[in-house]
């Protein structure tokens, strides 16, 4: 495979796009960003963008292929990630700025936590497929995997930081916890709603 160093820029371009757009890792940073603040957020915020890259590493490295060997790994793989993506909008739209209900998550993702949701977040792998299969010609393999990893590695870091911070600068604004409330439950519906296009592919 020959090297061609010049998709680094329509790469680069490809990663902030699908990375800044709104999607279950983002909803779920600005979401914890308000109810928890950065500090407390940061685990969930690290967790979230070296996950995504350890996963477009692994796709890149042959991952991928065992998907094509066996696609209804794949499907399966797809809806449980929507099942449990519908069971978080759930307990998002549970937590109770007044009550502390056994259902509301009192806490962030742990940083294992938000790692290993990347691995059920079917977009996470629609990305991490798609840009590997879009740009292995940038150059030679394995080396190739390495690059485009990379890449969303360094765009994620201010993908992630830019919802988390969205959030906690919202906490400052929504002091009332009715529009907290109100807030919460449209994450959820917005995090329900990114599913649906995810499972039309």
């Amino acid at each position: 495979m020959s090297t061609h160093f010049e998709l680094l820029g329509p790469l680069v371009l490809f990663g902030i796009a699908t990375a800044f757009t709104p999607g279950p890792n983002n909803l779920m940073l600005m979401t914890s960003g308000l109810n928890f603040g950065l500090k407390r957020t940061l685990p969930q915020l690290f967790g979230t963008f070296l996950g995504f890259t350890f996963l477009t590493l692994c796709v890149g490295l042959g991952l991928g292929g065992i998907f094509k060997a066996f696609p209804i790994l794949y499907i399966i793989l797809k809806y449980a990630g929507a099942a449990y993506m519908l069971y978080l909008a759930w307990v998002i739209a549970a937590s109770d700025p007044h009550v502390k209900k056994t259902t509301a998550r009192k806490r962030p993702f742990t940083f294992i936590e938000a790692a290993a949701f990347q691995w059920v977040n079917p977009k996470a792998w629609i990305m991490a497929v798609g840009s590997i299969s879009t740009y292995a010609a940038i150059a030679t393999y394995p080396l190739n995997a390495f690059v485009i990893s990379g890449v969303f590695c360094v765009v994620g870091i201010f993908s992630s930081l830019t919802w988390a911070g969205f959030g906690t600068g919202l906490k400052h604004l929504l002091k009332n916890p009715k529009i907290v409330r109100a807030f919460d439950i449209a994450m959820a519906l917005l995090l329900v709603a990114s599913i649906y296009p995810v499972l039309r592919e």
